[in-house]
C-alpha cells in the first residue's frame, strides 16, 4: 500500500472518530494500537497515545510499516569503509575487505561509537609467499620480491590473490670461466652462491680476482682473474686473430678481409719460456683484377693481386653496340699470360661505340667487367680528283671507301665564288639557299648527300639547278671564278665532326683564295688536292 492510500485511510477515520456520539470516546485507545506500536502516555497527560516501535513508521493504530534506515547512505548511517544491512524494524552494519570493526564483531549498529578501521594484512605469516615482502595500503596490501628473488607470473608490485603472481629464487646457473682458467669449488647457483676458479695446467695467475658471486638479476659477476701461459702473454701478428691454443703452442690466421702471404702461422713456447713467434705476413685482400679502367680509348689496362711467382693467364672479352645501327655487333676476344702486376692490352675499338670489356683470370676464376663509350672523330675525306674547269656545269668525281661512320655520315658540296681575299670555315653552316634559287655572292651548299647513298665512286654536276637534300644546285654564273669544296660531316646527339677537301675550280678571272679549314686534313692527289681537317690552311692563288 502506497503513502496516498494510507492517508486517505488516516483522514476517512478522523473522519469516523469526530462523528462519534460522545459515548464511545470512552474506548480504550491501547487496545486499538498496531502490533508494532507502543502505548504511551501522552505529553499533557490528557490521555493514552499510540506510537510505532523504534524501526517503524506509521500512525500507531491501524500501520506501522518497517523504515529502511539504509536508504540515507551507508556513510551516513554506518561510517566510512562499510556496508549497511536493513532489516525488520532495524539493521546493522558490517565493514568493507580489507577493514575491521573497532569491537571485533562481524554486525554492529554503530550507536556505540563502533567503526572500521584498516586491517594489516602485513602480519599475516607468508602472506606474499616465500621471498615476497608485504607492503600495507589503506584497505588493501601490495608485495614485491626480497633481493635474490624475482616475480614469477607478474611484475612488482603484485597482489598474490588477485594477480596469481609469487616471487621465484634467482638462479644464476653454471659459472662462466675466464680464457685459460677452471672451477675449483662452488657453494650454490642462486643468489650469493660463490664460485672460485684457478689457471689452467701450463698457466700461472698474474692478477684480477679469481672468485664470482651470483647476482640478484642472475648474472655471476667479479671473476676477473688473468691467467698468462710461462711465456708471457699469447703473442699478436698483424691483420691475424689467435683461432687455437694451449700452454705452448698458438696457432694463429689472418683475419677477414686478408689472407696469408708467406711464412709460418704458430707460434711456439720455447724451454727458456721465450716464445717462438709465428712469421705469418697478411695481406689485404683485393680482386684478383682491380683498378681496371680504358686509356685514350684504345688500351685497358688493370692490376694484379697474386703471388708474384705465379703466372696468370687472362681472356680480354669485348663486345659493342650502336644506339644508332641496331644491326651493328662487335665481339672479340685477346689472350695472354703474364706474372706482371700491371698490365695493359690495346684494343681496336670502333669509334661512337658502346663497349663492355671482360677480363677473366682463368686460375683465380675471376672476371671484373667495364663498360666505356668511345667518341666522335673527324670522318674520313674521300679522295677527289681535282682538276680546273671552264664550263659553268663542271662533273665532279670522287672515290670513297666504306666506314663504320656511314650510318651518321653525309657529303656537302660547298660553292664558293672567288670575290678578293676569302676566308672558308671548315665548320661553318654554309647559306642553304635551296628554295630561293637567288644568285648569292657568298658561299652556299649546292647538295647534301648521305653517305649510305654513295657507292666507291660519285659524279656529281654543279649547277645542274636540281635539288639534292633539300639544297638548291644553283646553276653558276658565266665569266665567275668559283672554287668547288667537299665537306664530310658525321653526326651523333650533340657531337658533330667534319673534314673538308678542295675538289675544283671553276676558272674565270683570278683572284687570291685564303681557306680556312678548322678541323680537317690535308691530301693532295693528281694536280692539286687539298684536304682541309680540325687544322686551317691557306692557299694564295696568284694571277696568271
Amino acid at each position: 500500500m502506497d503513502k496516498r492510500s494510507i492517508t486517505v485511510i488516516v483522514v476517512l477515520l478522523l473522519c469516523v472518530i469526530a462523528g462519534m456520539p460522545a459515548a464511545a470516546q470512552t474506548l480504550d485507545v491501547c487496545a486499538t494500537c498496531h502490533a508494532n506500536a507502543t502505548c504511551d502516555d501522552k505529553s499533557d497527560g490528557s490521555g493514552k497515545v499510540c506510537n510505532c516501535k523504534y524501526g517503524f513508521v506509521g500512525n500507531g493504530r491501524t500501520f506501522c510499516q518497517d523504515k529502511d534506515e539504509c536508504q540515507i547512505g551507508a556513510i551516513k548511517i554506518c561510517g566510512q569503509h562499510t556496508t549497511c544491512h536493513n532489516t525488520h524494524g532495524s539493521y546493522y552494519c558490517t565493514c568493507l575487505a580489507g577493514y575491521s570493526p573497532s569491537n571485533n564483531m562481524a554486525n554492529f549498529i554503530p550507536n556505540d561509537g563502533t567503526h572500521c578501521q584498516d586491517t594489516d594484512e602485513c602480519t599475516t605469516t607468508e602472506i606474499c609467499g616465500k621471498g615476497g615482502q608485504c607492503k600495507n595500503l589503506d584497505g588493501s596490501f601490495e608485495c614485491s620480491c626480497h633481493p635474490g628473488y624475482r616475480v614469477h607470473n607478474g611484475v612488482e608490485p603484485f597482489h598474490p590473490y588477485k594477480d596469481k603472481a609469487s616471487c621465484k629464487v634467482v638462479d644464476c646457473g653454471q659459472p662462466t670461466s675466464v680464457e685459460d682458467a677452471v672451477l675449483l669449488s662452488i657453494t650454490g647457483t642462486t643468489y650469493g652462491g660463490v664460485a672460485m676458479f684457478v689457471c689452467d695446467e701450463g698457466f700461472v695467475w698474474r692478477g684480477g680476482e679469481n672468485s664470482s658471486v651470483c647476482g640478484a638479476d642472475g648474472v655471476w659477476r667479479g671473476l676477473t682473474m688473468v691467467c698468462e701461459a710461462k711465456c708471457g702473454p699469447v703473442p699478436l701478428l698483424a691483420n691475424s686473430e689467435v683461432v687455437w691454443h694451449n700452454r705452448s703452442v698458438v696457432i694463429h690466421r689472418c683475419v677477414n678481409g686478408y689472407h696469408s702471404w708467406r711464412g709460418s702461422s704458430a707460434s711456439m713456447c720455447g724451454s727458456s719460456g721465450v716464445w717462438q713467434k709465428a712469421t705469418l705476413t697478411c695481406i689485404e685482400r683485393k680482386p684478383p683484377i682491380n683498378h681496371l679502367f680504358v686509356l685514350n680509348e684504345k688500351c685497358v689496362h688493370w692490376k694484379a693481386e697474386k703471388y708474384e711467382e705465379d703466372t696468370e693467364v687472362y681472356t680480354v672479352t669485348y663486345i659493342g653496340y650502336r644506339d644508332y645501327q641496331r644491326s651493328f655487333h662487335d665481339r672479340r676476344k685477346q689472350s695472354l699470360s703474364s706474372k706482371a702486376d700491371q698490365l695493359e692490352v690495346c684494343l681496336n675499338l670502333l669509334p661512337v661505340t658502346n663497349y663492355s670489356i671482360s677480363i677473366t683470370a682463368l686460375s683465380a676464376k675471376f672476371t671484373a667487367t667495364l663498360t666505356t663509350n668511345t667518341s666522335l672523330p673527324v670522318p674520313p675525306a674521300p679522295v677527289v680528283y681535282y682538276r680546273e674547269f671552264e664550263t659553268p656545269v663542271p662533273t665532279l668525281r670522287l672515290r670513297r671507301s666504306a666506314n663504320t661512320l656511314d650510318p651518321i655520315s653525309l657529303y656537302q658540296v660547298f660553292v664558293l665564288p672567288v670575290e678578293g681575299i676569302m676566308v672558308f670555315d671548315c665548320s661553318s653552316p654554309g647559306s642553304p639557299d635551296p628554295s630561293s634559287k637567288s644568285k648569292s655572292s657568298s658561299k652556299y651548299i649546292a647538295a647534301q648527300i648521305h653517305v649510305t647513298q654513295v657507292g666507291t665512286e660519285m659524279n656529281f654536276t654543279v649547277g645542274d639547278g636540281l635539288s639534292y637534300g633539300g639544297f638548291y644546285n644553283a646553276p653558276l654564273e658565266n665569266g665567275r671564278d668559283y672554287y668547288i669544296i667537299l665537306r664530310a660531316v658525321s653526326q651523333w646527339k650533340a657531337a658533330l665532326k667534319s673534314s673538308c677537301v678542295l675538289w675544283a675550280k671553276v676558272r674565270g678571272t683570278s683572284y687570291v683564295l685564303k681557306i680556312s679549314l678548322l678541323s680537317a686534313a690535308a691530301s693532295v692527289g693528281l694536280v692539286a688536292l687539298v684536304t682541309l681537317g680540325r687544322y686551317s690552311l691557306t692557299w694564295f692563288f696568284k694571277k696568271t
